[in-house]
């Protein structure tokens, strides 16, 4: 069975978007991106606003209420159904929770070939590129780099650091074969 979902899991500005954007240009046949932060736009403020919701700390630390997870559920559910109709996925996830976040994913996916992809980037480095990009709380990047990792088994793992996307793309399209 050929691989339908592609799952990049990395912190805050480790460059997964980017990188979802190049393999969307080097793979051959056209895949979807869909990404956490689509789902947070998605949204109601009502969520978003309450302990139900998610909160980003001053410090960049992330927690998440019932009313999110119940809400993310769903959302994973709906991609899932798109790769169940044909449809070739590519997911930006940032695993939070580490192997439970892994799970949740594997639970809505089952039956489905996925790629599981860690992409890496220094601390330091995603601190910088946190602040040129300028719309992110000030110390998300440094404390999710190595801890959205911890535990989780990926196919292949990149380093956004060392190594142009579009050169991450090209292994991972390689891995697809």
């Amino acid at each position: 069975m050929a691989t339908q979902v592609i799952i990049l899991n990395g912190g805050s500005s480790s460059g997964k978007t980017g990188l979802a954007r190049c393999l969307q240009a080097v793979l051959p046949d056209p895949w979807l991106t869909f990404g956490v932060d689509t789902l947070i736009q998605g949204m109601p403020p009502s969520i978003l606003a309450s302990e139900a919701g998610i909160d980003i700390g001053a410090d960049g630390s992330v927690s998440v209420g019932n009313g999110f997870r119940e809400l993310e559920d769903a959302w994973m559910a709906g991609i899932a159904a798109m790769v169940r109709a044909g449809a070739r996925v590519i997911v930006d996830e940032v695993f939070l929770g580490g192997p439970a976040s892994q799970q949740r994913w594997q639970r809505a996916l089952t039956g489905i070939e996925v790629l599981w992809v860690g992409v890496r980037c220094e601390a330091e480095i995603a601190a910088w590129r946190e602040v040129t990009r300028g719309d992110r709380v000030t110390g998300m990047a440094e404390a999710q780099a190595e801890t959205v990792h911890q535990g989780v088994r990926y196919d292949l793992e990149v380093d956004t650091a060392g190594t142009e996307s579009v050169e991450c793309a090209r292994s991972i399209a390689a891995r697809l074969g």
